[in-house]
């Protein structure tokens, strides 16, 4: 069931920036520095908030795990790196 949102109209700058309303900024959490997809569909354009953190977090922790194992045991080859990432794309 599709939902009914209150519809507003924005306007593009000569910059081609546009304002999201804040209604629909505080609904979405969206502030500063937030990450949106934007691509075209049809006669469209869609947005998309996109949520980094996880993936932000699952990197640090990768890094974290190469640089301690780099210590240990010295560098690391591209095989057992990629183990590493392997093993935290899939939990």
């Amino acid at each position: 069931m599709v939902r009914e949102e209150r519809l507003e109209v924005v306007v593009v700058s000569s910059k081609g920036q546009v304002v999201i309303p804040q209604r629909v900024r505080r609904k979405l959490r969206i502030g500063a520095k937030s990450k949106l997809l934007v691509y075209p569909y049809d006669d469209a354009l869609v947005m998309k908030k996109l949520e980094v953190g996880g993936f932000e977090r699952s990197m640090v922790a990768v890094y974290r795990r190469v640089a301690a194992q780099r210590a240990k045991y010295g560098a690391l080859s591209d095989a057992e790196i990629g183990e590493l990432v392997q093993k935290y794309r899939h939990g």
